[in-house]
């Protein structure tokens, strides 16, 4: 059975290393701050402005003021900081964030990504993603593995606008885990439980690698 978007942000959460700084964006990356191991201690950064992002608070705990980059409210971990957009990209375009999660329309067998421009749909640019993906040392892609009409979403190339070149290291979809090589091609690693290699095959467009069993994802989350 394919994932939703929670399995996906719990599958995601267990790339992540202690100490890590990390950008979360809009749409699926955000879940992923309610799903940090509890045995490691990272610091999550939004491109509006906050440094010491928490989990999404509960109703008693809502701050309409208190917002991510995507408008959802969310709460501050001790010792966090509030600053202005232009010291957040300072942050970004200077090196600072070891680990970028993002959504995306589209990945290549390259590792391009394309994940700003929504076919048919206005929209009024690509926000801070371009300095994300050109930033970070490692960028996770959450994603479908195919789009609402049935179409692979993993690519020999993007039909849509890059967001960045050879950039994407690691995919986690509803249906598998994929690393991206360096000399192109997607390598799976792991399935969705219930679902099959071959269901994998038939939904991926670019150049599929398989090597031996390919074990089932595992969905907990690490406990002090």
């Amino acid at each position: 059975m394919a994932l939703d978007k929670i399995g996906i942000a719990k599958r995601i959460a267990q790339e992540i290393k202690d100490g890590s700084y990390i950008n979360l964006g809009i749409g699926i990356p955000t879940l992923v701050a309610n799903f940090i191991p509890k045995n490691i201690e990272v610091v999550l950064q939004s491109e509006n402005g906050l440094l010491g992002i928490g989990p999404f608070p509960h109703e008693e705990e809502v701050d309409a003021d208190l917002i991510n980059a995507g408008k959802q409210t969310v709460t501050m971990q001790p010792g966090s900081s509030l600053f202005n957009s232009a010291e957040s990209f300072a942050m970004i375009r200077g090196g600072h964030v070891d680990l970028t999660i993002l959504g995306a329309m589209e990945v290549s067998e390259n590792g391009d990504i394309a994940n700003w421009k929504i076919p048919g749909k206005m929209v009024k640019g690509m926000g801070g993603a371009m300095d994300l993906v050109a930033s970070a040392d490692h960028i996770i892609v959450a994603m479908q593995h195919k789009s609402r009409s049935g179409q692979s979403k993993l690519l020999k190339n993007c039909t849509l606008p890059i967001t960045g070149i050879k950039c994407v290291k690691k995919i986690v979809t509803d249906l598998a885990v994929l690393d991206i090589l360096p000399e192109g091609g997607f390598k799976l690693l792991e399935r969705a439980p219930g679902v099959s290699v071959d269901e994998i095959k038939n939904a991926t467009e670019g150049k599929l690698i398989i090597e031996g069993e390919i074990p089932e994802m595992k969905l907990e989350v690490a406990k002090v």
